[in-house]
């Protein structure tokens, strides 16, 4: 399966997604420059975290006019597979391909830290390998994380069961004190409509080593490629 892993000037996680990525048996991922056209034979898109542009203006905001963006909305809207992780949500969010905005964090300081995330949904392509209630423990590091939609919004989520991941304790409970930004609903990741674009907050990639600590990052990739297999040919 191959992933393409956009690359902006500020991205600093495009690396950690590559590694994690090719380190996966059947799995291999590649850049691809923010200035291209075209995503290439691909299987699946990783909008990496970091500071795309230096954060200017607000999160993601110029980043949604690179040219591969518009690739990448083609990409979805044909039913590819698109992750978005940290700063890659916000700019998800920015293009219209998931609903709602990341803001500045409830505290107003930057959160960098292991956090407890539950898992709320298995339909879906990125978390079909976890168990529904399963708790992980996956790093988040950001300053406008805080998940903000209107309550229409948040009630079509919840109905549409496309909150995917909640922020809570080591025991699976949410709470504000569980709540590291301050996001509507403790919301750490959620899917579009058609359940095959995804942002989440948290780093997966970043949680794919022993050697670094947890491996509980690995069920989400893990989840694509098995996704990818059962897709009919």
């Amino acid at each position: 399966m191959k992933f393409a892993v956009i690359r902006f000037p500020g991205s600093n996680c495009d690396q950690d997604c590559v590694l994690a990525i090719n380190a996966l048996p059947g799995a291999s991922a590649d850049y691809v420059w923010h200035k291209d056209t075209s995503l290439g034979d691909v299987d699946a898109v990783v909008v990496p975290g970091g500071f795309s542009y230096g954060d200017y203006l607000r999160c993601g905001a110029i980043a949604r006019f690179s040219p591969i963006m518009k690739a990448v909305q083609e990409f979805a809207s044909a039913g590819g597979t698109v992750i978005g992780i940290c700063n890659g949500f916000q700019i998800l969010c920015e293009t219209g391909l998931l609903p709602g905005a990341l803001v500045r964090n409830k505290g107003l300081h930057f959160v960098c830290k292991h956090q407890y995330l539950r898992v709320e949904s298995t339909d879906s392509r990125f978390t079909s390998g976890a168990t529904k209630g399963q708790v992980l423990n996956i790093p988040i590091a950001h300053g406008e994380g805080c998940y903000f939609a209107d309550d229409a919004t948040l009630e079509e989520l919840r109905a549409q069961d496309r909150v995917l991941l909640r922020y809570c304790d080591a025991n699976g409970n949410t709470s504000d004190a569980a709540n590291p930004n301050g996001s509507c609903d403790h919301i750490a990741g959620i899917c579009n409509e058609g359940r095959n674009v995804f942002g989440l907050m948290p780093h997966p990639e970043r949680a794919c080593d022993p050697l670094l600590g947890p491996t509980d990052g690995l069920v989400i990739f893990q989840s694509i490629l098995n996704a990818q297999v059962l897709q009919p040919a």
